[in-house]
């Protein structure tokens, strides 16, 4: 089939989510010309997220409406290199979001700062433990970047995002009712925190009764209206508990096709092209640099090439890397000699959770927002926290609340209770509303068996080999998750409910099944050198100095927070890189 060349634009963005939401916006607005090619369809709030419609969870979260096609497009997994790796064929453990948002659209709105605990990790932690602290298979290293520099940037996204919270640290100073372990802020949240619920509430008194410090989560969830700078009204959450896994209906969730994307289709020198999936990043084999992309328009099945500039990768995780895999840029990483860097430092997250419950008590868990949680990070971003005692690297935060707990999905019961009949439909009426659950989330570390690379038997629609994702969790990842269910437990047992499921902390293999998180990084990482990442500090390729790589595949390291705060920071740095720096003299950025 003969493939159409379009006439060249300065920069093509590949998916149309945060990353990609905000450097068509920024890039527009600087008067490039901008091609956006999204493989999903366009959403709106008016046509697509109105009540009663977007309150369907058959719809959205059994059917997994909003996420990507497992039958056009996967993965194949496996926990190690001497099992064979298989198709996922109904998506689980995460959801990449499609269309116009991508998993904007349907996240929960946690909205954190990754501070230099994790940027300068390898230092921080041979400096304090010794560098015989790091195992030698845990490919831990700096990131290149400071929380400094980054600082100006997360307070943009969160100004952009309506992000609700309470300041733990305002310029060096501990502030009541925040988290007093977080690195210096410039200044307060856009936004107050969320109103609390009643298993937040519970939770908050026995972690403070407990030595702990808990703060409410902050969320991209606007507890308010308010109009951000780019002009944008959000309206104040109402708390409806279709949060994860929905579009919001009253514009309180902060998504890039509410924020950036309108923003930048005001540019006339903007072009946004749905159903349009990009199969591989042109290169030309004289110059290290890019030339374009080619994508298939799913609408008509044709094949097309898009010339540009400079290319922006803005897909999710695993859809970056294996553009980048199936287009041959970049060494891919090989485990056994440890060199390649596509593939490399690929990470997940831990976690482990207790459900409580309590005759008498109504939580009302369908009253509530994707975020009303409360936190502490006492065993994270505190330096308190003696890794060296426990041989670990990381941490994990514990949270309290309630997240979009519906009532096909969420049916908890206590443990000996029937799985069906008519016990275990008395016993899902009685407990709905009359429990909570304790929880950890905890960070991964890159090792050096934890990869991904192209399967060779599986193909996609298009006929390229499917990602080959090879993950478990390794001794670090267990020792982290037995201490978080110890604390977890600690903490549920000092509420004294009626029934109770303990968190488990014992060794587990890590599976594609369950829902856990959408928190997959890594892949193209960031660094200092070409020689162990994909990227320089402004994600700018190694191997092309006009492809720039966004989203959380850019992550040396997954850590215990959700990403999107730091995908967010990051783009808006990178975009501010290329139109004060990149465009004034192309080619490989260095440090100023």
């Amino acid at each position: 089939m003969t493939i159409r060349k379009l006439k060249e634009v300065d920069a093509v963005i590949v998916g149309l989510g945060w990353t990609g939401g905000i450097l068509a916006k920024e890039l527009s607005e600087a008067g490039l010309t901008v091609v956006a090619l999204e493989r999903g369809r366009m959403t709106t709030t008016e046509a697509d997220f109105q009540v009663p419609t977007v309150r369907d969870e058959l719809r959205y979260v059994q059917r997994q409406e909003m996420m990507q096609d497992a039958a056009r497009d996967t993965i194949t997994m496996r926990n190690t290199d001497r099992q064979e790796a298989l198709p996922v064929r109904r998506l689980g453990a995460f959801l990449p979001g499609e269309g116009v948002g991508g998993s904007g659209l349907h996240w929960s709105g946690g909205t954190w700062r990754w501070s230099d605990m994790e940027f300068k990790a390898r230092s921080l932690y041979e400096g304090r433990y010794g560098k015989a602290h790091i195992p030698a298979d845990m490919m831990v290293r700096d990131w290149g970047i400071s929380y400094e520099e980054i600082e100006p940037y997360y307070d943009r996204f969160e100004r952009t995002a309506a992000v609700s919270g309470k300041a733990g640290n305002l310029g060096g100073q501990t502030q009541a009712g925040g988290n007093p372990f977080e690195a210096p802020r410039s200044r307060e949240y856009p936004n107050p925190p969320l109103n609390p619920i009643l298993a937040g509430q519970m939770f908050s008194e026995a972690a403070a009764k407990a030595g702990y410090h808990p703060f409410p989560r902050p969320a991209a969830n606007s507890s308010r209206a308010y109009t951000n700078p780019d002009g944008v009204s959000f309206g104040g959450c109402q708390y409806c508990g279709f949060c994860q896994r929905f579009g919001c209906e009253a514009n309180a969730k902060a998504s890039p096709h509410l924020t950036v994307v309108p923003a930048a289709l005001k540019r006339p020198n903007f072009e946004m092209r749905t159903h349009s999936w990009v199969t591989r990043i042109l290169k030309d084999a004289s110059a290290r640099r890019v030339t374009g992309v080619v994508y298939t328009n799913l609408l008509t099945g044709e094949e097309i090439e898009q010339p540009a500039q400079m290319v922006f990768l803005c897909s999710f995780t695993l859809n970056n890397v294996h553009l980048m895999l199936v287009s041959g840029i970049g060494k891919p990483y090989d485990p056994a000699t440890q060199t390649g860097v596509i593939g490399r430092n690929y990470c997940y997250e831990t976690r482990t959770a207790a459900n409580l419950f309590f005759e008498g008590k109504e939580f009302n868990p369908f009253i509530s927002a994707g975020c009303t949680n409360v936190v502490i990070d006492d065993f994270n971003a505190n330096w308190q926290f003696d890794r060296g005692a426990l041989g670990v690297v990381g941490g994990y935060i514990v949270s309290a609340g309630h997240n979009t707990n519906l009532p096909i999905g969420n049916r908890p019961v206590p443990r000996g209770t029937p799985a069906w009949g008519s016990r275990w439909k008395e016993a899902t009426a009685k407990w709905y509303g009359s429990s909570m659950s304790i929880s950890s989330s905890g960070g991964s570390m890159p090792h050096r068996y934890n990869y991904l690379d192209l399967d060779p038997t599986y193909r996609n629609a298009f006929g390229q080999p499917l990602l080959r994702m090879t993950f478990d969790y390794k001794d670090n990842e267990q020792r982290l998750n037995a201490h978080a269910a110890r604390i977890v437990n600690e903490l549920a047992r000092s509420l004294n409910p009626t029934h109770m499921s303990a968190a488990s902390g014992e060794p587990q293999s890590w599976s594609v099944v369950p829902y856990l998180s959408t928190h997959n990084g890594g892949g193209t990482s960031m660094g200092t050198s070409p020689a162990d990442s994909a990227v320089n500090p402004w994600l700018q390729s190694w191997d092309a100095h006009n492809l720039f790589v966004m989203g959380a595949s850019t992550f040396a390291h997954n850590g215990a927070y959700q990403p999107t705060g730091l995908v967010g920071a990051l783009a808006y740095r990178a975009a501010d890189t290329v139109k004060n720096r990149y465009l004034r003299n192309p080619g490989p950025l260095v440090s100023a």
